[in-house]
């Protein structure tokens, strides 16, 4: 029994609903420090409001990829989250910019975060769940042209709506102007009827069939755990790596607290100790062979395929690379490239103003290559073709070190924009054929870990490195990230993905 290979329009279908996604995505973080502000946040308040995102993202995805393995009813296995999610990120997103207070806007974000999350972890195995193993690499980069897509109109609708359609663009202090309103309300319409289409024209096997997939894949599967002493050292293991865990987040813990170092290095290694807690606990729960949804959730962590261990840290470094770009380029790019630091002076703000044109124009990039990754993947390999991507968007970051015009940025940015799409989609396609049907869904989820593990890692360290070592210009940070995405796609050729994992747990 295989799974039957779709057409063009049906992968359309099936990936529509990341448009609205995207879409929600942009808006939130094209404008959610501004309204912060508006509010009243002082600068170094923002990133403690920020960290909503990575951290709900840790703790939504394994758990409701984990339940929507498990899940079957009227609409499918993944689309009823993809329907719960968009309605519940519709009403934030029309909430967000009418919060009257700073702490309800904070806790509008914890919720939207979250409900944008429910929609989109199942996406990622909705196109392993559904597509041969041959069509997987298009489903995702289907994805990442719709995402593309979504980032440039939804990041470009509050300017759309303030010189297009002469809707103000300010307001008294503490409202929020009617231009950035209006976009999220357009937004959270977007964002539920894309995810609607997706619903409503997609179609999903059942739980029976996707069992006879896994059966006739079943000889190229190996189990983890054969025997009861395989099991018995497994439960060493994790026992062993969360005493470790616990250890390392204690003493760093400590250390940060004793030396006041940045508030956000907490995040990092108190959730390092509540892991390691975690896995104790756990390692205990199964010596009393209790089995239940805490204890797989926990020990699948532990054991994870391990295509998906090598993947992680060609994620990390390539993630790493674009929160180093997210965050400084502003930056160096006023700074460095025109020689500007004054936020006062026109040329600073002229400057800052090319920044999101630099980005509109990465985005736009990545939609636009995202069809011609697949056509090179078929030629070489996905392996090959992220590899090269990485080297082309690693150079391109390093290059804005060198530049002193405006048209050689949006150059820089071509070539970040292919290794952006190749981010979106390959990573995923080499993971989905390692991965078992039964825990596609939870295995996604636990991918984004090393995606938010980075951006924490990227906003704590290179602050201290860029103050401490590279004399406070910003722009040494762009080099670090280009260092980084070469890194990472040396790490590609290490993954192996010809072998199917079965882990029993």
């Amino acid at each position: 029994m295989q799974k039957r290979t779709l057409s063009f329009w049906e992968i359309w279908n099936m990936s529509f609903g990341f448009l609205g996604i995207q879409f929600g995505f942009a808006l939130q973080n094209a404008n959610t420090s501004r309204i912060f502000e508006t509010l009243g946040a002082d600068v170094d308040q923002i990133p403690i409001l920020w960290i909503a995102a990575p951290v709900t993202g840790l703790v939504v995805q394994p758990i409701i990829g984990y339940f929507s393995d498990r899940t079957w009813n009227r609409l499918g296995r993944r689309r009823p989250y993809f329907l719960v999610g968009a309605i519940l990120s519709s009403i934030a997103l029309f909430i967000m910019p009418n919060s009257p207070t700073l702490w309800i806007a904070a806790g509008t974000l914890w919720i939207m975060d979250a409900s944008i999350n429910i929609s989109m972890e199942p996406f990622r195995a909705f196109v392993g769940d559904n597509l041969p193993a041959k069509q997987r690499t298009m489903g995702f980069a289907m994805q990442s042209f719709f995402i593309g897509i979504g980032a440039v109109v939804g990041s470009l609708l509050p300017y759309v709506f303030s010189n297009w359609f002469n809707i103000s663009n300010t307001a008294p202090e503490g409202v929020i102007p009617d231009s950035v309103k209006w976009s999220f309300y357009v937004g959270g319409i977007v964002f539920f009827l894309a995810v609607l289409w997706t619903v409503l024209k997609s179609k999903e096997y059942s739980p029976d069939e996707l069992a006879a997939f896994e059966k006739r894949d079943k000889e190229l599967a190996r189990p983890v755990k054969e025997t009861r002493e395989d099991r018995e050292k497994n439960i060493r293991t994790q026992l062993n790596s969360g005493i470790g865990m616990l250890v390392v987040g204690t003493v760093a813990t400590w250390y940060i607290f004793e030396n006041d170092l940045t508030k956000e290095l907490y995040i990092l290694f108190v959730g390092l100790m509540i892991a390691g807690f975690l896995f104790i606990f756990t390692s205990g729960l199964r010596k009393r062979n209790v089995k239940n949804g805490f204890t797989i959730i926990i020990t699948d962590m532990l054991n994870m395929p391990d295509t998906m261990k090598q993947l992680a840290w060609v994620q990390f470094f390539s993630w790493f690379a674009l929160f180093s770009m997210w965050i400084y380029t502003t930056a160096a790019v006023t700074g460095h490239v025109f020689g500007s630091s004054d936020p006062t002076s026109e040329g600073y703000n002229d400057a800052a103003d090319w920044v999101p044109v630099m980005f509109t124009v990465y985005n736009g990039v990545a939609a636009a290559v995202a069809f011609l990754l697949p056509v090179m993947a078929q030629k070489t390999s996905n392996k090959v073709t992220h590899l090269l991507a990485l080297c082309i968007g690693g150079i391109s970051l390093i290059s804005i070190y060198f530049l002193s015009s405006k048209a050689g940025l949006l150059l820089s940015m071509v070539g970040v924009g292919v290794a952006w799409a190749s981010i979106l989609s390959l990573p995923y396609a080499m993971l989905s054929g390692s991965l078992p049907s039964a825990k596609m869904g939870y295995y996604m989820g636990v991918f984004n870990f090393f995606i938010v593990i980075p951006q924490i890692v990227a906003a704590t360290i290179l602050g201290f490195l860029v103050k401490d070592i590279f004399w406070n210009e910003p722009v040494y940070a762009l080099l670090i990230g280009g260092f980084s995405m070469i890194f990472s796609g040396l790490l590609t050729l290490r993954v192996k993905t010809n072998k199917r994992l079965n882990i029993d747990e």
